[in-house]
């Protein structure tokens, strides 16, 4: 799990000093992220922040937040697990979906459920308001 947290971590990171180095010549590492600590977004998602508090500093915000929920077990439930409305704005959110589903709506009107393999794109623009749950039928099986 956090391997794989890490492995993100470096993917990324290789993806930045490839991408500069068509103008750079020398690379220089300016900080190593310490092993992030997991916290709950609403209580569904158990989520590693990949960039820890930098996501919230003048360097990353708003253009990367970048949040892993490794798979967990939820046994079945008629609770509604997730997170409820909540705004973004200035930045480009996406979720995918390895494993279960994730129901989705936004103050545009957009609904839809994300299911394994899936791929959302959220515009926040200026300014949205979305939630997520765990899908109807996911909370009920588990």
């Amino acid at each position: 799990m956090i391997l794989s947290v890490l492995k993100a971590q470096f993917l990324l990171l290789l993806y930045i000093v490839k991408a500069q180095s068509v103008t750079m010549s020398s690379k220089k590492v300016v900080e190593v992220f310490p092993k992030p600590r997991p916290h709950w977004v609403g209580d569904g998602f158990h989520v590693f922040p990949v960039f820890g508090e930098k996501a919230f500093t003048e360097k990353i915000s708003p253009f990367l937040m970048f949040d892993y929920a490794p798979p967990k077990e939820f046994p079945p439930t008629s609770k509604k697990l997730g997170v409820g409305q909540h705004p973004h704005r200035g930045f480009e959110t996406v979720t995918l979906a390895l494993q279960g589903s994730i129901d989705h709506a936004d103050s545009k009107g957009h609904t839809d459920t994300i299911g394994p393999g899936d791929v959302q794109w959220m515009s926040a623009a200026k300014g949205i308001i979305h939630e997520e749950f765990h899908s109807r039928e996911f909370v009920k099986k588990g």
